[in-house]
């Protein structure tokens, strides 16, 4: 599961002992295996009410969360089972079996809320089991619904007097399924027939009048409505009508199951796996296994310690697990693809650069997927260092190759040049002009070699120094020149030797140019993907912002048609705070990411060499990326 999920069995995912909470530390250790989105269902409801055999069938299992046949709940805690999902490929699917509230045999009733509100917190899709009908019973004991706001935060500083707003919960709550069990109504409402999503509905309206017992009644269906938006019922008949076989029902056969439940539980089933969502934080920030385990932890965490799961915390908590996870994983493919791509010795330096302009271009892009809440360019400017670093290794073992090489070629090529001198060959009458007929014939040839590399002139220039001595000996020794001849060649060497010094600076002023360039070239890409990024997470964010508007406008709609017009009233302000928001993030986007990209622009010209001119050139870029025109939202 080193990448993905496998089939494996049912785990505990969080313990309950002492009517205190545990993370299994084992069950982490699964999820921190899975690193593609999880979808994950985590099912809520009374003891002994067929919470898990329903999970097992989505599990496509009959057996795997323990089912019991006595008044005894079964499930402690929390329990995990991470399958395939079978119909989004690349996505695990993680099935939570909650522990059964309401049981007897609890000393602590308060563990109850605690279970039901981390089945929210951690759930894309969360399931309330209940039986028989959708009652005022039944939603009086879903009364755990009203405790969300206060067993709950969403800052980790809330300014004083502040009103918690239900758009900032909505933004990390869960779709809201309702299972109704061994339904034995008909689903009609005034003699005309309703769906279950309309029984549902219907049931959640609130009831007119303001006696205390009404209000109170009231709040759970409140809540349901206005931190839960998208929202499904499903009723089942009874699986069985044989008590017999209800004690044993996961050894029965779905041939021996009533004919509607089996529908029904397919119908259920193909719900859940077309319209259950990966679990994302808010603005699209997708978990992973990982990043699920992250979130246990750190609720979980907050219980212990006496406090409140807070949501702000968690998130900054995943963000910090999820961006090392993103500079690490970006980072191994510019590695991976510089080893594919690159055939060392490069021809030219420019060669090895454009492949690391492209490696590079793909890192900084899957960063900027898989990281979040990067607010100082923190992760951005330690993934640019790594990648400069790695860059100059890779810069390194080509200068090592291309001299390994040339000087190989060299020592092949200049053996017959070599024996000529050792024997004699060239120190008679006439010997200088054939020694440099000889070397002159070497340059030629080792210029027609193939693909010598960034170093291949440095390399032929310190062969040909290693010359001097042995061309001045020669020299002396050819009798055939005169003095002045022997004087003019003297000067005719000093002046190549001369022009190949001035080639080489030429050389390494090119490449230092070459380098400069492609500096610029990576500090325009981090700007420019990072703009992008920000244009991204904003339409996100102010989608989210506008889906949360429609939807208060829709339940003060709803509640001046029931006839709740001071409710409706009172929703006015939520209303107004959220235009106003949506008004501010649309106005200030373009300083918010000139802001940003002034931060990441210090970063990045901080790990970068060049003095000044990198400084000027972070300068100028930046300039350059904020006028080009904004993507519109």
């Amino acid at each position: 599961m080193a990448s993905g999920s496998t089939i494996m069995d049912p785990i505990c995912l969080m313990k309950n002992q002492n009517n205190q909470l545990r993370v299994n530390p084992k069950a982490l250790k699964i999820l921190d295996q899975i690193s593609q989105p999880v979808v994950v269902v985590a099912i809520a409801g009374l003891y002994r009410t067929g919470k898990s055999y329903l999970m097992n069938r989505l599990a496509g299992q009959n057996h795997g969360f323990r089912l019991g046949s006595t008044v005894r709940s079964e499930t402690k805690g929390i329990w995990m089972w991470c399958v395939p999902h079978p119909s989004k490929e690349s996505h695990t699917l993680v099935l939570l079996d909650t522990e059964g509230l309401g049981d007897v045999e609890k000393g602590d009733s308060k563990n109850d809320s605690w279970i039901f509100v981390l089945a929210v917190l951690l759930s894309s899709s969360f399931v309330y089991n209940s039986m028989s009908t959708i009652s005022h019973q039944a939603l009086e004991q879903l009364h755990y619904v009203t405790e969300l706001t206060e067993l709950t935060r969403t800052k980790s500083s809330p300014s004083s007097g502040e009103v918690k707003d239900s758009a900032d919960f909505v933004s990390f709550f869960p779709d809201f399924v309702w299972t109704v069990r061994d339904f034995m109504l008909e689903l009609e409402l005034d003699g005309h027939p309703i769906t279950e999503d309309e029984y549902l509905e219907n049931a959640l309206k609130l009831i007119p009048g303001k006696d205390p017992k009404i209000q109170t009644s009231n709040m759970p269906r409140e809540c349901i409505k206005k931190f839960f938006p998208k929202r499904k019922c499903f009723v089942f008949d009874r699986p069985t009508s044989d008590k017999t076989l209800l004690r044993h029902i996961e050894k029965v056969p779905d041939n021996q199951l009533d004919v509607n439940f089996q529908k029904q539980s397919k119908k259920f089933c193909s719900y859940i796996f077309t319209h259950a969502r990966p679990k994302t934080l808010r603005e699209g920030i997708t978990v992973t296994g990982g990043g699920l385990g992250t979130l246990a932890v750190s609720y979980i965490d907050a219980i212990n310690s006496g406090g409140v799961p807070c949501l702000e915390n968690a998130v900054t908590t995943l963000a910090e697990r999820e961006n090392s996870a993103a500079v690490q994983k970006a980072a191994d493919h510019y590695s991976e693809q510089m080893a594919q791509r690159l055939r060392l010795p490069t021809d030219t330096l420019l060669e090895l650069l454009e492949v690391h302009a492209a490696c590079e271009r793909e890192a900084i892009a899957i960063f900027m997927e898989h990281s979040f809440k990067d607010e100082n360019q923190e992760f951005q400017k330690k993934l640019a260092d790594i990648m400069k670093k790695k860059k100059d290794v890779f810069m390194i073992q080509n200068e090592e190759a291309s001299v390994k090489y040339c000087q190989a070629e060299l020592k092949q090529l200049s053996e017959s040049l070599m024996k000529s001198i050792s024997g004699g060959t060239f120190f008679v009458p006439g010997g200088h002009s054939l020694y440099l007929e000889a070397r002159s014939k070497l340059e030629q040839d080792y210029k027609l070699v193939p693909r010598k590399g960034v170093k291949a002139n440095e390399i032929l220039q310190s062969f040909l120094q290693s010359q001097t001595e042995v061309a001045e000996a020669i020299l002396l020794a050819d009798k055939a020149l005169t003095d002045g001849d022997k004087a003019m060649a003297v000067e005719c060497a000093k002046k190549d030797a001369a022009e190949r010094e001035q080639e080489l600076l030429r050389e390494k002023q090119n490449e230092e140019e070459q380098n400069m360039v492609a500096q610029e070239k990576s500090f325009k890409e981090y700007m420019t993907q990072l703009k992008e990024k920000m244009n991204r997470e904003t339409e996100n964010f102010l989608r989210e912002q506008e889906k949360m508007l429609e939807h208060k406008l829709k339940m003060q709609k709803e509640l001046l048609k029931e006839g709740f017009e001071k409710e409706a009233v009172e929703l006015n302000k939520e209303i107004d705070q959220l235009k106003g928001d949506i008004e501010t993030t649309k106005n200030n986007q373009s300083l918010k990411i000139s802001e940003a990209l002034d931060v990441a622009s210090m970063a990045l010209v901080a790990i970068l060499p060049g003095g000044y001119k990198v400084l000027g050139m972070g300068v100028k870029l930046l300039s350059d990326v904020m006028k080009k025109p904004q993507n519109p939202c």
